[in-house]
């Protein structure tokens, strides 16, 4: 109830404030092939609506990270994202320790020349997504959820201090601290949950509704998980 309370107050609060709408910096990927693509406004449509519990929920539900796409290449769904998204490839030593390297995390546009000093997100938080439907699924379907390379939203480089203000947070209680990523940041947050079939609460519809007015010329694509 007071979760819900704050939700609806962090809305409302999104209403009166103005969004900016992405730079070409922040623009969403483009759409692989055989994605269902959609506007913002009618992707939130789709997102069912349900109420969210976290009983039972422990992170250690959700196997992290794995052996990645390439169980050859020594380097784990972590290092595997950090050699994807590198504006300048890192050296990768025995054991795919990465040194060197250049990323620009899109949350607060910082440049990251380190790799410590990155997180890789999930976009839609494993605590959330345990509230939000993945508490059914099973120790598979949430290890393939939580080392999802298979879709360019799900998992994201960006810096450790971003990451963990965003802890487990939904659009409607936190959002990017730079505002051109606002609209990439809800359109990738909603992909993320079609392409799981996960639900939201309501205070955070209410946000992403909000979001969708402001990004009225952003799109949706994903392809629905296995």
């Amino acid at each position: 109830m007071i979760k819900n309370m704050l939700r609806g107050a962090a809305a409302l609060s999104l209403a009166l404030t103005p969004l900016a709408l992405p730079s070409a910096a922040t623009a969403v990927p483009a759409a692989p092939a055989g994605a269902e693509v959609l506007n913002l406004a009618d992707a939130v449509e789709q997102v069912p609506l349900a109420d969210e519990s976290r009983a039972g929920y422990q992170r250690e539900s959700f196997k992290h990270w794995n052996r990645g796409l390439d169980p050859a290449d020594g380097c784990n769904t972590r290092n595997e994202v950090l050699l994807t998204e590198a504006v300048e490839v890192p050296t990768v030593a025995a054991g795919c320790k990465l040194s060197g390297g250049l990323w620009a995390s899109y949350y607060d546009g910082q440049e990251v020349n380190d790799p410590s000093k990155l997180d890789i997100d999930h976009m839609v938080p494993l605590a959330e997504a345990w509230d939000s439907g993945a508490s059914a699924w099973t120790a598979a379907r949430r290890e393939a959820y939580a080392n999802d390379q298979d879709a360019a939203t799900s998992l994201v480089a960006v810096t450790a201090r971003s990451n963990r203000s965003k802890s487990d947070q939904d659009p409607a209680e936190w959002m990017p601290p730079l505002p051109d990523a606002h609209c990439r940041y809800i359109s990738e947050w909603v992909a993320t949950k079609l392409r799981w079939g996960l639900a939201a609460d309501q205070g955070e519809a209410d946000a992403l509704k909000v979001y969708a007015e402001a990004c009225e010329t952003t799109v949706v694509h994903y392809t629905p998980a296995p």
